[in-house]
């Protein structure tokens, strides 16, 4: 369904870094229906590939194919009705209820001009519904907690009735009875709506619980791709992490589990 061929951006070097960041040479593909997770160390060029998928930035060489189209062919308005974004932090310039913030979500089916109808309240409603934040719809956004926030967002993308979404670091910060309910909600949101899921997250284990195909990249570049017990292997989260990790399946959670042990020297 989403493709990237062989995707190459670079930006100039972070703080303290000697190489550009960016992503050199990615080509992966998620498919309908899909959830992949995105994992990295810090650097590694796990944003700058969401942000290419959504097509939020150009790159410099390579291609992103939606349902076979080229996204570069389409306009902005129609990537948007197809890609929704959760960013890692959202702020906004005003202060708006819940209510408002999800039916932003619709303004990519909107006219010039035109107002919400009947139709964008309601699925905006249902999004809020399926996000367990119906309550909070009179709530003014910045009010909420951190969880709640996510689920608002999660909403808002919801409503944009986007067959993608592209999450960046949707549990981060997040306490661990959140990270839990987020890990749910987006296994729910796959299972019941059908949306297809990319998520770059810090998480081995969050990665480990919900994604079908994990992408690990090192330095912009894949080092591994496939199932979660193909990826998450001691061999791969050394060579990527520089990290020795007790890795094994837990029954009781269902899922592989990453244990770190120890930094090791890098390879």
């Amino acid at each position: 369904m989403l493709r990237a061929d062989d995707l190459v951006y670079e930006h100039p070097p972070a703080p303290g870094q000697d190489a550009p960041g960016g992503v050199r040479g990615v080509s992966l593909e998620i498919a309908r229906g899909g959830i992949l997770g995105i994992l990295g160390p810090n650097g590694s060029g796990k944003t700058t590939l969401l942000r290419l998928l959504a097509r939020l930035i150009e790159p410099a060489s390579g291609r992103v194919v939606l349902d076979g189209r080229p996204l570069a062919s389409l306009s902005r308005r129609e990537v948007a009705r197809a890609i929704a974004v959760v960013p890692q932090e959202t702020r906004l310039a005003f202060d708006f209820t819940v209510l408002e913030v999800v039916l932003m979500g619709r303004f990519p089916h909107l006219g010039a001009f035109q107002l919400e109808g009947d139709e964008d309240a309601r699925l905006a409603r249902e999004a809020l519904d399926d996000t367990g934040t119906a309550h909070l719809a009179a709530r003014m956004f910045p009010t909420l907690s951190g969880g709640e926030k996510q689920r608002v967002i999660i909403a808002a993308a919801l409503a944009q009735s986007a067959a993608v979404m592209l999450l960046d670091e949707p549990t981060a910060s997040l306490d661990p009875g959140y990270q839990v309910e987020i890990a749910g909600l987006l296994r729910r949101l796959n299972a019941r709506r059908g949306v297809t899921l990319a998520i770059a997250t810090h998480d081995l284990n969050f990665a480990a619980s919900l994604c079908t195909t994990i992408v690990m990249l090192r330095q912009g570049r894949v080092a591994a791709c496939g199932p979660p017990a193909d990826v998450l292997t001691r061999e791969h989260i050394r060579d990527v992490y520089a990290v020795d990790a007790d890795v094994r399946f837990n029954e009781r959670a269902g899922h592989l589990t990453v244990v770190p042990l120890a930094r090791v020297a890098p390879r």
